[in-house]
């Protein structure tokens, strides 16, 4: 004879699978369900928070360096470090999110990594020392990368299937603005207070984020925790994603693969990368469980966040150079020129979010990735006398279309995967588009010298000494010059000052104008990639939701 308290309900509710209280009562699985997602909302707001200051972190402190040189007396090359090693560190942590979350629980992981950059964020402002910042920029860097993936995945777990687009939507608002609005922040703090503070704005936003994870987010049920510590892998890891990092970081400086040092981080990149691979597909419990890319969904959606990751950094990078460089703009004129786009980004998201259940990511990706690519176009037929008004439409189309782009995209590329496999997925993405970007980086660092020499070298042919309309100008410019009370002998050298400048002026807009097409063109490169999706549904909606 079944016991009462074992008994199934069948009838009005449809309450098959519930709990029991402690009346000994069943509870219906619909109650339980409802309170599963009741602080959806404020899991949302602290992960996406973390994220946010994580992200903000990576670019705040570019400002701040010439500070920084000065108070700590250290050079460009000591201080890029600063920079560096965050970002080592942060892309290291980013793939053993997942292993460090069952080892540890999500709740005390996301807890204690908040809590370790908060931490890191205090003695970073302290510093009285180069080492000290740079060892506690390190110690920042290990501490968000939990911050990304970590949150992501608990986004998944956090909303019913049919919301999750909400959650994701919320976090893809801090992924994409984060990046944008660091240097503006940092630039506004350090002009009004001091470099420290880019770094003390964190406690007290930190404090909070940690305490609303640390109240409302809870263990994932799928988690499994490793018995064994794969340190090898650990290792290998490390070798792999560091060193192909520092040669991102290092490699415009260095002269690339000129440079011995290069040569050998790239060296120890691919072999690490190929004895990892061997490692992790041959253990029981690797820290980085490479198998799920056997689902050819999550395999191209990892591919494409590369892309976007090459993209959205690549023209992120370009577009504050081009302005504060060539423009003269401080980095708060840059920030309110770049707001706009970012509210577009947010907008879209957000609307994106509420109607996943309805768009299709191999539809909205394309139109988010034509946007992109017109954006793009649009900015490269930018001039030397070209003004904030001339952007505003083309920074907008550019968030509208990350707007489709992202949430549909990481929602289809988790669609099939299963639930103890969202947290290994989403690292996995997460670590691709910020590779992505750092290439992206990296690249544009290196072309927008090579093109604009290459403009040079063209323009110089077209300005000739003793040739009509170069006389012309540089008469014009020297009677100009005299007007103004300058002798002869001083205003004809100031105007070849001048017309030297323009030369260079014009020939950065040429280089600038290149990049921008290669942004948009590299994010359309990615597009067949979603030939490989069986579907383009979210997680929830898909034929694996049925």
């Amino acid at each position: 004879m079944d016991s009462p308290v074992a008994t199934r309900t069948t009838g009005t509710g449809g309450a098959r699978d519930g709990g029991i209280d402690r009346s000994g009562h069943l509870v219906a699985a619909t109650a339980v369900a409802e309170d599963k997602y009741r602080y959806k909302y404020l899991i949302a707001i602290a992960v996406t928070l973390a994220a946010v200051l994580e992200l903000i972190d990576t670019s705040i402190v570019n400002v701040a360096i010439p500070h920084m040189m000065g108070n700590l007396g250290a050079t460009l090359d000591e201080i890029s470090w600063v920079s560096t090693g965050y970002i080592i560190a942060n892309v290291i942590v980013i793939p053993m999110s997942s292993w460090l979350s069952g080892y540890f629980g999500r709740k005390r992981y996301l807890t204690g990594s908040i809590m370790l950059f908060v931490a890191a964020s205090f003695f970073c402002g302290a510093a009285t020392s180069l080492g000290g910042l740079i060892f506690w920029r390190v110690i920042q860097g290990l501490g968000g990368g939990a911050l990304l993936s970590t949150a992501q995945a608990t986004l998944f777990e956090a909303f019913p299937p049919k919301e999750v687009g909400v959650g994701q939507a919320m976090f893809g608002v801090g992924v994409m603005v984060g990046p944008t609005i660091g240097p503006t922040l940092g630039g506004y703090i350090v002009d009004n207070l001091s470099w420290p503070w880019i770094f003390y704005i964190n406690i007290p936003l930190g404090i909070f984020a940690a305490f609303m994870v640390y109240a409302y987010v809870h263990d994932s049920e799928h988690q499994q925790k490793s018995e064994t510590i794969d340190g090898s892998g650990i290792l290998l890891l490390a070798l792999c994603v560091g060193s192909l990092q520092w040669m991102l970081e290092r490699g415009e400086r260095m002269d690339w693969f000129d440079s011995r040092f290069v040569t050998m981080l790239g060296v120890t990149s691919v072999v690490s990368f190929v004895l990892l691979i061997a490692r992790e597909l041959t253990i029981k419990e690797p820290v980085i469980d490479l198998r799920v890319l056997k689902n050819r969904q999550l395999a191209a959606g990892v591919a494409i966040g590369a892309f976007l990751g090459f993209a959205l950094y690549g023209s992120v990078f370009v577009l504050p150079v081009f302005l504060q460089g060539l423009h003269g703009m401080t980095a708060n004129q840059t920030g309110m020129i770049i707001l706009p786009g970012a509210l577009a980004s947010a907008f879209t998201m957000a609307l994106v979010g509420r109607n996943s259940a309805r768009l299709d990511a191999r539809v909205t990706v394309p139109i988010g990735a034509t946007l992109f690519l017109y954006s793009m176009w649009s900015l490269s037929r930018l001039t030397f006398d070209s003004g904030a008004h001339d952007l505003f439409w083309p920074l907008v189309s550019r968030g509208v279309g990350l707007g489709l782009i992202f949430v549909p995209l990481t929602g289809a590329t988790m669609a099939e995967l299963k639930p103890e496999q969202l947290a290994q997925g989403t690292g996995m993405f997460n670590l691709t588009r910020q590779l992505g970007g750092s290439l992206g980086i990296a690249i544009s660092a290196t072309l927008l010298s090579r093109f604009t020499a290459q403009s040079r070298a063209l323009l110089a042919e077209h300005v000739v000494v003793g040739a009509p309309i170069t006389v012309a100008r540089l008469d014009g410019l020297t009677r100009a010059l005299v007007a103004k009370g300058a002798d002869v002998f001083s205003a004809r050298q100031q105007a070849l000052a001048i017309l030297d400048r323009q030369l260079q002026g014009q020939a950065s807009v040429l280089a600038f104008s290149r990049l921008y097409l290669l942004s948009g063109l590299a994010l359309m490169a990615s597009l067949p990639l979603l030939l490989l999706f069986r579907s383009g549904k979210s997680r929830g909606h898909g034929p694996a939701a049925h």
